[in-house]
């Protein structure tokens, strides 16, 4: 059970953080969630790609551990 809630969380990053990093370089002006970081598009654009990558990291340890105990 505590893996599949941290694989959901995973998964919530994963795709926040990659809509966000789309979003970015498609439209440099729209920071969307990110709006209020100080920065511009680099700091944005750096937090929604650690924040994609932190989703996939998070989501497939958590797949592998819940595969582990079954």
């Amino acid at each position: 059970m505590k893996f599949d809630v941290l694989r959901i969380i995973g998964m919530v990053l994963l795709v926040v953080g990659a809509q966000g990093t789309i979003r970015q370089l498609v439209d440099h002006d729209n920071a969307g969630l990110l709006g209020w970081l100080p920065g511009g598009f680099a700091a944005s654009l750096t937090v929604h790609v650690a924040a994609t990558v932190a989703g996939v990291l998070l989501a497939g340890w958590s797949h592998d551990r819940a595969k582990a105990r079954k």
